[in-house]
């Protein structure tokens, strides 16, 4: 039988060893979130990331936009995914009434007015009324700004860093851009790329006109516009990045968001 000094060290071994695991199970966690799959040949080469367009990182963007048959756009209601692949978590579509809700997001720099489409985009809008109402994202921090071939802010990772969400994935994507372009003022789901049934919590708002084209998923969930405070997001844009990062060089923080 070991001595009680070999036991101890045989334990510090093994919880270090669980310890880099659970870092190399995060990290790469951290590289599948994007906003869409790709920003890559507009960004950087890369092949995951958060979105804070979508775009990820929680929408990433690749080296090169794979073709993918984007969803063309639509006021028709999307047929929902069937109840017995439906994560049991996800809030109910029918919870966004088919109608069409404001409210706003207040950031620690301003207020953004949003009008979200329950018409377009039920489950997505569903998702982000019930996450708003219990105050998901209340204090949590806005991790990706991108600056070059996307222009987003993706927000909505509960632990400030795009690779953390709700406890449930959800899709199929909804009202996606048949182009694959996003106007200024657009809010759309981050998903991971040519993951369709990714999506979360993680959402980006476009600040300047933005092409993201579909991946083999598709494009990415359009479900609410911009109302005010563009010149809000103009404003963090244009302060920029910390050098080498896509994260904000001023903390965004969701000081609230209210939604009826």
């Amino acid at each position: 039988m070991s001595s009680k000094r070999e036991r101890e060290y045989e334990q510090r071994r093994y919880d270090k060893w669980q310890q880099r695991q659970a870092e190399h199970r995060a990290a790469r966690r951290r590289q599948r979130i994007v906003v869409g799959s790709v920003l890559g040949a507009l960004v950087l080469v890369v092949a995951v990331v958060a979105v804070i367009n979508g775009t990820k990182d929680d929408t990433e963007p690749s080296a090169a936009f794979a073709t993918g048959t984007p969803t063309a756009q639509s006021t028709a209601a999307p047929t929902p995914e069937p109840t017995a692949t439906r994560d049991p978590l996800t809030p109910d579509p029918a919870l966004a009434e088919g109608r069409t809700w404001t409210g706003d997001i207040a950031l620690k720099q301003g207020d953004i007015g949003i009008t979200l489409d329950g018409l377009a985009a039920p489950q997505a809008v569903a998702n982000f009324v019930t996450l708003a109402d219990k105050g998901f994202f209340d204090d949590t921090k806005c991790h990706r700004l991108t600056t070059s071939g996307i222009y987003v802010l993706q927000c909505g990772s509960p632990d400030g860093t795009g690779t953390d969400g709700p406890g449930y994935t959800w899709g199929p994507i909804e009202n996606a851009p048949a182009d694959g372009v996003y106007p200024a003022g657009t809010i759309a789901m981050a998903r991971v790329g040519n993951d369709g049934s990714s999506m979360g919590s993680q959402f980006f708002l476009v600040y300047k006109d933005s092409t993201i084209p579909a991946d083999n998923a598709g494009g990415y969930t359009v479900f609410g516009q911009i109302t005010s405070g563009q010149d809000v997001l103009k404003a963090i844009a244009d302060a920029g990045t910390t050098d080498g990062t896509e994260s904000p060089v001023h903390d965004v923080i969701i000081e609230g968001v209210k939604v009826k």
